[in-house]
């Protein structure tokens, strides 16, 4: 008999029909699936108990889904998959930049659905899956100490910066690739994203946040380069221990 304990999901959006049609597609999927209708009820049940992801609609009353993103971000360390009708690439690129993981258009798929539930799941959870070969405990470049296992970024002061699984597979894509240039489609595979088309600004807006997060934008020399028209390249050595 299978003791692992259900992923717990909240569905946030004011669209009675469509809440509840997605929390059952999550509880046929064998998800736990909780529904809530705006921020007020978001708070109240990540107060009660834990959760491991939220499908949050950007058009709520009251409080918009990227206000409670910002919020969510800042106080839990669970992942946020934005919601919308709007499915511009400019709606896209402001769900990633206020924290989002992933970013889903309506109308949708259940396949749509449960594919990209099951890819954010997957790096929120990746530092305890099994492995065959021992991977490096420690990642260190230019002062900086990334633990892969715990997805903990150490700055050169000691202090641990906080990033989103987003961010945290597409620097662990750099680490593992570094002082070499990466395509952003390239990014996009293996950060395991699936972000959007790779013609969006889905990686750009992910690399800004983390020059932004490790203060390399402020830097003569910044760690991670853009190569014009191809992509990007962690320009420093990386030791692995």
């Amino acid at each position: 008999m299978n003791t692992e304990p259900l992923h717990h999901i909240a569905v946030v959006d004011d669209d009675a029909g469509i809440r509840t049609l997605l929390v059952r597609i999550l509880r046929e999927s064998g998800y736990e699936a909780t529904g809530a209708e705006d921020g007020r009820s978001l708070r109240r049940l990540m107060a009660e108990r834990p959760i491991d992801l939220i499908l949050l609609d950007i058009m709520l009353p009251g409080e918009t889904g990227l206000e409670l993103c910002q919020e969510v971000r800042a106080e839990s360390g669970a992942a946020v998959i934005m919601v919308s009708a709007r499915g511009k690439e400019a709606d896209r690129v402001a769900g990633l930049d206020v924290g989002a993981d992933d970013y889903i258009a309506k109308p949708f798929g259940r396949s749509e659905v449960l594919a990209r539930i099951r890819a954010v799941l997957r790096r929120s959870t990746a530092q305890t899956a099994p492995t065959t070969r021992r991977a490096p405990e420690t990642l260190s470049f230019a002062g900086w100490r990334y633990r892969p296992r715990q997805c903990e970024l150490i700055a050169p002061s000691g202090a641990e910066v906080t990033l989103t699984g987003a961010e945290h597979e597409l620097l662990l894509a750099l680490l593992r690739n570094p002082q070499r240039t990466i395509g952003r489609e390239r990014l996009l595979e293996l950060a395991r994203g699936r972000l959007g088309h790779a013609s969006d600004r889905s990686v750009d807006v992910l690399i800004s946040r983390l020059r932004r997060k490790m203060g390399d934008g402020e830097a003569s020399r910044p760690m991670i380069h853009t190569v014009r028209g191809i992509g990007y390249m962690l320009a420093v050595e990386v030791d692995a221990a």
